[in-house]
């Protein structure tokens, strides 16, 4: 039984499954954020900036910051998700993405409003943020430490 077990991992590494999962992940999640969320917003300009950032200058009282915050919100759902996708700085634009769906968080839980689906990507990115983007990555080929 000890060999059965042997030849199939040697078939299929537990770490490529692994590997597997993560691009599935990181491809569906992005390309959903992009589409329904992302494009939209960096495309808007300005005002639409303005209005995304003062979730979080109300928040902190940075009022002046707000269209800078909304820019950094519209890049993350849309240039950081295409970053994801192809798994290049993978970690710093899935935190990017990450505290603007927690802001998006605490934004609707303050309007009464359960945002399942910011904690959804929250999750996703968090997931991301940890375990990294998977051998199937530009991050992968160009930094990692292969043996």
């Amino acid at each position: 039984m000890s060999r059965i077990k042997l030849i199939v991992n040697n078939l299929y590494p537990k770490d490529l499954y692994v590997s597997y999962s993560l691009l599935i992940l990181r491809v569906i999640a992005s390309v959903m954020m992009i589409i329904n969320h992302g494009w939209n917003k960096i495309l808007a300009g300005q005002e639409k900036w303005n209005r995304l950032g003062t979730a979080l200058t109300d928040f902190i009282g940075i009022d002046f910051m707000s269209v800078f915050f909304g820019f950094m919100a519209a890049f993350s759902e849309s240039i950081g998700m295409v970053m994801v996708i192809f798994g290049i700085f993978t970690r710093p634009a899935a935190f990017l993405l990450l505290f603007t769906m927690f802001v998006a968080s605490m934004n609707h839980l303050v309007d009464g409003k359960f945002p399942e689906l910011a904690i959804m990507y929250l999750i996703v990115m968090l997931v991301l943020l940890i375990s990294g983007p998977g051998k199937f990555s530009l991050d992968y080929k160009f930094f990692s430490q292969k043996n």
